[in-house]
């Protein structure tokens, strides 16, 4: 199942799906899990697209991909207008895409900063609002987009038990631009309500990727599930969210964590 193939019980057929950070390995996970629904697929990252690209025609619905940087303006108001002459229209946008960095709060420096709050907020703020318009002209739009957990908790490292936690999974940058997604979430929720549009986000906890790849397993050890998420579990979450059946549910933070944090 977490591969985007076998019983799928959301039907996704005939939406269009707009994600970004699809080179990622949520982005790409949950780009298989809309594809294997039936949707109907515009690719947005940095990298290299082409392999996700031709797995994903194996399930029948049209794919298309372009290379974005989500804290441009101009490109992210050229991709979904391509996206909607495409498809014509964005059912669904997912914001996938992010960066983190590491170490203490003292450490960071201001291009980091602006770096992580380029792509993590901003971007957010960019591809939400640039498809608000084509959303709006069809009285319809599901936007999911990815908080975190250290949002939230402020952060997993216990410095005062072993600071070398903090240099190893401190992301004081990220979390802070994650938090300012869920605050944006909220408002655009309310905002778009009488429209047909729902605007909710997932927030994971400590999932399994590159990007997680330092985490201390003392930290691995504090998650009530003993261990770290998959991909594949956050993207069901996302589909979850997107399903005709969740329409009464928005501005919802939705927790995928592993019982981390529990609110």
């Amino acid at each position: 199942m977490e591969n985007g193939r076998g019983s799928i019980a959301v039907d996704f057929s005939g939406r269009s799906v707009l994600i970004t950070g699809a080179e990622g390995v949520i982005g790409a996970a949950t780009a298989r899990r809309f594809a294997a629904s039936g949707a109907d697929l515009c690719l947005a990252g940095i990298g290299d697209l082409g392999p996700l690209v031709t797995e994903l025609t194996e399930f029948g619905g049209r794919v298309m991909s372009r290379v974005t940087d989500v804290s441009d303006k101009a490109q992210v108001v050229g991709l979904v207008e391509e996206t909607v002459e495409y498809f014509g229209g964005v059912d669904i946008l997912v914001t996938v895409a992010g960066v983190t960095a590491l170490g203490s709060f003292e450490s960071i420096t201001l291009e980091t900063w602006e770096r992580v709050h380029g792509i993590n907020l901003r971007g957010v703020f960019l591809c939400n609002q640039a498809v608000i318009a084509p959303m709006k002209a069809k009285g319809y739009g599901r936007i999911i987009n990815i908080g975190s957990v250290l949002a939230k908790n402020g952060g997993n490292p216990r410095p005062w038990l072993d600071p070398t936690e903090q240099e190893r999974a401190g992301n004081a940058a990220y979390g802070s631009a994650k938090a300012g997604v869920h605050a944006l979430t909220i408002f655009l929720a309310k905002e778009l309500a009488a429209h047909g549009i729902t605007v909710n986000a997932v927030a994971p906890g400590p999932i399994a990727s590159p990007m997680t790849t330092s985490f201390p397993e003392a930290l691995i050890r504090q998650l009530p599930v003993g261990r770290m998420g998959s991909a594949g579990q956050v993207a069901a979450a996302i589909a979850f969210l997107a399903a005709e059946e969740s329409a009464f549910i928005t501005g919802e933070i939705l927790d995928v964590n592993g019982g981390l944090w529990m609110d």
